[in-house]
């Protein structure tokens, strides 16, 4: 095995899993850290874990677990994934367990690298946008989980990190990189560091990976993994499992506004839908059974969704915050499960929460990487059943038409 990996959720594993894919390397992805499994001859495998709205003391002993994990079966290097928009939170875990990790595998340095270029993240002089925008003036801003109050990288990691944050200067040559690494190094004596490179456009990657790419940990989004991948020259058959003709169910709980679009289009381009009311849940008014009669009525496919607006979650989450986040991941799940069954083998879902409650509910701990619907999107084939194909999108993925082009490719 070469990488070790572990992401914050499920959809953030699957995402990093389809990069190095395409990058040539065989990977596999496990819903937690496995425990009697069999594990595959791979070179990289993918512990999705779900520490990016976890507790933080249970975050970080869950994310050691897996390093160590991962130790014993031979990785000889390790990457810590979070999402590409941070959090930028002072409570947020990224800090906590990126010291941890870097404490446990004794590494003197790391880089903090949350860009992912192909998806519009790109970082500049050390500040993390969004399509060009500021990530605490884009929509991430009002994220009901991980709000985005800040920009700055160096800045975010102060309060949630007991190591300094350094960012890397822009246009070094490698031998200038290199110099300013070691200066850190002996400035910071024998406490551990993170170097903040900057990231705006895909070629920088190569740079990145020919400063950083031999260090024992990596720490960031998704857009190191494919050119990381290609150091290796390996190659990867990703179609060798085919299309399904079963019926399909869409299930949605992102909202984001990428998401929002993406339902918008699918619902003008003539699909069902159906809307999950958080409130008719809570009281009782609507259940699993009633939404499922809706949905096993239906011609082809559909889509269920509790996807809504900043503004009407902000109200529902007056009723408890995690009590209505709690209820519609069950509800999803329930509804995954339902149709599984029914020998729906094709399940789209959008959102990481909702997508690590639907995977944790169908019961399947690892999977095939397949091709990939959009940048960090991939159709996933479980090990345990494969005739299932399961997309899981993280809420901001993806185009307009995401829906559709998940539905033809399936």
């Amino acid at each position: 095995m070469i990488f070790g990996c572990i992401a914050d959720d499920f959809t953030g594993g699957s995402d990093i899993a389809s990069f190095f894919v395409k990058g040539g390397l065989r990977t596999v992805l496990f819903n937690g850290v496995p425990s009697d499994q069999t594990i595959p001859e791979v070179d990289v495998c993918v512990i999705a874990l779900k520490t990016r709205t976890q507790d933080t003391q249970e975050a970080v002993k869950v994310s050691l677990d897996a390093i160590k994990w991962l130790k014993e079966q031979g990785a000889q290097q390790f990457y810590v994934k979070y999402c590409s928009t941070f959090d930028s939170t002072p409570e947020g875990n990224i800090g906590p367990i990126s010291d941890a990790v870097m404490e446990e595998l004794d590494a003197p340095y790391t880089i903090l690298c949350p860009a992912l270029p192909v998806n519009g993240r790109t970082v500049k002089n050390g500040c993390l946008y969004v399509h060009g925008v500021p990530l605490h003036e884009s929509s991430m801003k009002d994220h009901p989980l991980t709000p985005m109050w800040d920009y700055d990288l160096a800045r975010i990691m102060e309060p949630q990190s007991k190591f300094t944050s350094m960012k890397l200067p822009k246009g070094l040559t490698k031998e200038e990189a290199e110099e300013f690494i070691v200066k850190v190094q002996q400035e910071n004596a024998s406490s551990p560091f993170y170097i903040i490179p900057d990231f705006e456009k895909e070629e920088d990657a190569e740079q990145i990976v020919q400063l950083f790419g031999n260090l024992i940990l990596l720490t960031g989004g998704s857009g190191l993994a494919e050119p990381l991948a290609k150091m290796y020259q390996q190659n990867v058959e990703t179609d060798e499992f085919g299309r399904s003709n079963s019926k399909v169910i869409l299930l949605s709980g992102s909202c984001s506004e990428t998401t929002r679009k993406q339902i918008e289009a699918y619902s003008q381009s003539g699909g069902e839908s159906y809307f999950i009311d958080p409130m008719k849940l809570l009281s009782g008014e609507e259940s699993v059974e009633k939404i499922w009669n809706v949905i096993k009525n239906t011609d082809e496919s559909i889509l269920v969704y509790s996807s809504d607006t900043p503004e009407n979650v902000k109200l529902i989450q007056e009723q408890g915050k995690e009590e209505v986040a709690e209820l519609l991941e069950k509800t999803t799940a329930e509804l995954a499960a339902l149709a599984a069954e029914a020998g729906y083998h094709r399940i789209i879902v959008a959102g990481g929460e909702t997508s690590g409650a639907v995977t944790k509910r169908l019961g399947f701990t690892s999977y095939h990487i397949g091709e990939s619907i959009a940048p960090g999107v991939p159709i996933m084939i479980p090990t345990q059943d494969t005739s299932i194909r399961l997309v899981l999108k993280s809420g901001n993925f993806g185009d307009t038409d995401f829906f559709l082009q998940a539905l033809s490719r399936t």
